[in-house]
């Protein structure tokens, strides 16, 4: 059976999680995604490292799932999180391919880690993290070498 992705799960260093809906994502890149073997806590695991990422989110998503235990973006919106916070460490690729009930279940999963550089002492906020609202988007890139502005250019002009 085909896997169909219904959404992405971007997890924060501090554990939160913010669940987009397939529908609110426009427009969306992943790059270089590779196989990689390591030591994660205490097990040894298959990991899924990328080069980079650029996504462009709809408003409809800048709120908080109820399954997500994310507690900072009840109060300013996820959109006003991500803008505040520069931590996204990985995001889950949630596929759907069964249905329950009429409902769609998320039987699968693939996890993938973003390039990650510590701003600071505490390594809570990633140098590689970018992210600006424009109109009722919220665009974010995580890329060693370029910024949101550069990926898109409708950011750059907001700020000129």
């Amino acid at each position: 059976m085909k896997k169909v992705m219904s959404a992405l799960r971007f997890v924060f260093r501090n554990g939160e999680t913010w669940t987009v809906s397939r529908e609110h994502i426009g427009d969306l890149w992943i790059k270089q995604v590779s196989t990689s073997f390591g030591r994660i806590k205490d097990d040894f695991e298959e990991i899924h490292p990328c080069e980079s990422l650029k996504i462009e989110i709809a408003q409809e998503a800048d709120s908080v799932n109820s399954n997500d235990i994310n507690k900072g973006g009840l109060e300013a919106g996820m959109f006003a999180r991500v803008a505040k916070f520069q931590d996204i460490e990985m995001m889950d690729i949630l596929y759907r391919d069964r249905k329950v009930d009429s409902k769609s279940v998320h039987v699968d999963k693939d996890r993938i880690y973003f390039p990650y550089k510590a701003m600071d002492t505490d390594g809570n906020d990633n140098l590689y993290q970018s992210s600006q609202e424009h109109g009722d988007r919220l665009y974010i890139v995580i890329d060693p070498d370029r910024t949101v502005t550069d990926v898109y250019p409708e950011c750059a002009a907001a700020h000129s």
